[in-house]
């Protein structure tokens, strides 16, 4: 499918509303003789809608809108006919963005009514009912942590190293058995990093709400380097005023009782031991190198280790699960009682495997597994953070679950945008948040763990940043 888009400025949404209907579909600038295509033109005088598909084309027509945006206007007729020519209804209607809760916060600040709110969901959007109401009541969960101080922060600290490479992953991470020689100088860059942003969060009197160390597989660090990061982190940083300290621990291939020991004597208040699946027929064709029954050990180990707050991850879609697989699944996770459960929905990426091997789709019923998360409910859990991919299976969602109390605050936090993320390591995004003007501006870390090594007094010059922000964005905004 080929996607022509003539007479806007931004063919963005355009082209990822074309995806919802045709994934891979492809921008091109002009049709190719005969081949099926999406054609949307923005004139002087009217919009123009085009499906050509298997050699019959279907048109609509509309007038150029005074009250709006064309962009909206053009991309909403494109949805129209999209759904019209191909008898489907997205479920989360024309909604592309990642943050679909976020969208019911700001309209609740500016003042709209839950009818407003409500219509602008589903009458505007187009999203399903169903879809509307699990993102209201993720809202209603996270408001008492949606009102955030000027000066608060949570630090991020990446660890792009993991024991093999799932064929579902694009994240910038890198095997330990082909770059363990980079290993220890990530880890003594890393700790100087970390020395960096306390020093830059001094100066700015900015207050550490709490901690996430993630990946990769931060488990994929030796102990001794692991109490290296933990201790420098406990030296620099109050862990007593944290209100999380969360540590993926994620690969039973890598997360023994020692580790598990170590994570939970330097602080960490809640972990997250990741099966993606208890099937061991799947966890082979995904390239995971343990089975159903390390996961187990693996849980049963961290709960002896005295971790009382474990997250654990599924992921619904993967090749040659079944919604009867996925099933089995939950019940083995909810047989363990984890305080969190997030379940992801297969997310096709292009760096990924599965992708760039261009494997069949073998993927299961994906919504029906993801409406088999009922279950989740049933056993007392309830949604509280929710986001959506491009590329997603089916255009599903990822939504965290958790048991009374238990929500994960970082999640909420760097979803939903409430305050300034510090980010540190290699492909680390520091996202500095001011709160008054709603102002977002970011700093980027080299990508690769060797470009981050061999870049490092540069990463700590782009730090400077935060100071500059803080100077220009906040300080600037104090009267008296």
């Amino acid at each position: 499918m080929q996607t022509v888009v003539r007479g806007l400025a931004s063919v963005y949404d355009i082209e990822h509303l074309t995806r919802l209907f045709f994934p891979g579909a492809a921008i091109l600038p002009r049709r190719q003789r005969g081949a099926d295509a999406v054609i949307a033109h923005c004139g002087k005088r009217r919009l123009l809608a085009g499906v050509c598909l298997d050699g019959k084309c279907s048109w609509r027509f509309a007038p150029l809108p005074q009250d709006q945006s064309p962009d909206y206007a053009l991309a909403a007729l494109v949805y129209q006919l999209l759904r019209q020519v191909t008898g489907k209804r997205p479920p989360w209607g024309m909604l592309t963005g990642v943050r679909p809760v976020r969208i019911i916060h700001d309209s609740r600040a500016k003042g709209k009514s839950e009818e407003e709110i409500r219509r602008l969901f589903e009458d505007h959007y187009d999203v399903s009912e169903e879809k509307f109401r699990l993102a209201k009541e993720i809202a209603d969960r996270q408001s008492p942590w949606m009102q955030a101080e000027e000066r608060d922060y949570s630090l991020y600290i990446g660890i792009p190293f993991c024991p093999s490479r799932c064929s579902y992953c694009s994240f910038v991470s890198r095997t330990i058995e082909r770059e363990k020689h980079l290993v220890q100088p990530y880890v003594d860059c890393l700790c100087r990093e970390l020395e960096a942003i306390r020093q830059t969060a001094d100066r700015n009197r900015l207050q550490l709400k709490t901690i996430y160390i993630g990946g990769g597989t931060p488990t994929s660090l030796s102990a001794d380097q692991l109490r290296q990061l933990m201790g420098t982190v406990r030296q620099l940083f109050d862990l007593n005023s944290l209100q999380e300290y969360t540590v993926e621990a994620g690969r039973p291939d890598c997360t023994d009782a020692e580790k598990l020991a170590v994570l939970k004597e330097y602080g960490a208040t809640r972990i997250s031991i990741n099966p993606q699946t208890l099937s061991d027929e799947v966890l082979a064709r995904i390239g995971r190198r343990h089975t159903a029954a390390d996961v187990i050990r693996c849980f049963e180990e961290a709960r002896a280790a005295g971790h009382d707050n474990i997250n654990m991850d599924l992921i619904a879609g993967l090749p040659g699960d079944t919604p009867e697989g996925f099933s089995r699944t939950l019940e083995g996770v909810l047989a363990l009682s984890p305080e969190n459960v997030t379940v992801h929905t297969l997310t096709l990426k292009r760096a990924s495997n599965l992708v760039i091997e261009q494997r069949p789709d073998e993927y299961g019923d994906v919504a029906e597994m993801i409406a088999r998360c009922d279950a989740l409910a049933k056993a007392g859990y309830a949604p509280y953070y929710l986001y959506r991919q491009k590329g997603t299976l089916q255009n599903l969602e990822n939504t965290g679950w958790c048991k009374p109390g238990f929500e994960g605050l970082y999640n909420i936090y760097i979803m939903e945008e409430v305050h300034t993320i510090l980010s540190a390591g290699a492909g680390g995004s520091t996202k500095l948040r001011q709160q008054k003007g709603n102002l977002i501006q970011r700093i980027f870390n080299y990508k690769y763990p060797k470009e981050y090594i061999d870049g490092f007094d540069t990463v700590l010059k782009r730090k400077e940043g935060v100071t500059d922000f803080y100077a220009s964005h906040v300080d600037s905004q104090t009267t008296g």
